[in-house]
């Protein structure tokens, strides 16, 4: 296994965080929306809501650090396909990393239910009370959550296959201990 270039300290910090955040926030409305309705429901909807809000912010800040700091290239041994893949792989996640908590924010302000962040800042209703435009976007927004779950299982796979079959060491790039020597 050859080293290869990795991604910038904070790239890889945000990385992990979001992925952690997004797996739990995932994990978390499913939990959530099998529950009777409930003052303690209610609750835990706050808290996915929290987390929603923060991949929001975190994944902004990752753009930006993408953009300030490009990735390390590519192999070179990757074919057009798979590089291809690779690229469409990263737009699809970070377009679905925007627009499932931004649904999950709309569909809150069509229902009426505040976004309150932290029980500190009331956040702005994005759109007015309106339970047609709510159920929609409930669709939406979880239509949404399966594909970017979709799309995480592909990224790790594609991960793994780079680790195993390829042994490249792409892994390591995002690695928070870096390759092994």
């Amino acid at each position: 296994m050859k080293p290869t270039e990795r991604y910038a300290p904070p790239a890889i910090l945000l990385h992990w965080l979001i992925a952690g955040l997004i797996i739990a926030t995932f994990i978390w409305g499913l939990v959530v929306s099998d529950m009777p309705l409930s003052p303690a429901k209610f609750k835990y909807i706050a808290w996915h809501k929290w987390a929603g809000i923060s991949v929001l912010t975190l994944v902004a800040v990752r753009l930006v650090v993408r953009l300030l700091k490009q990735p390390p290239a590519l192999p070179a041994h990757m074919g057009n396909m798979e590089r291809l893949l690779a690229h469409g792989g990263h737009i699809a996640l970070y377009l679905l990393m925007f627009a499932v908590p931004l649904t999950g924010w709309l569909m809150s302000s069509a229902y009426g239910f505040p976004v309150v962040l932290f029980k500190l800042v009331q956040l702005p209703d994005l759109v007015a009370q309106n339970e047609q435009l709510a159920a929609t976007l409930k669709t939406v927004h979880e239509t949404l959550n399966w594909i970017m779950a979709a799309c995480v299982v592909g990224h790790v796979l594609a991960a793994v296959k780079h680790h195993v079959v390829d042994k490249d060491g792409m892994l390591f790039r995002m690695s928070l201990r870096g390759p092994r020597q």
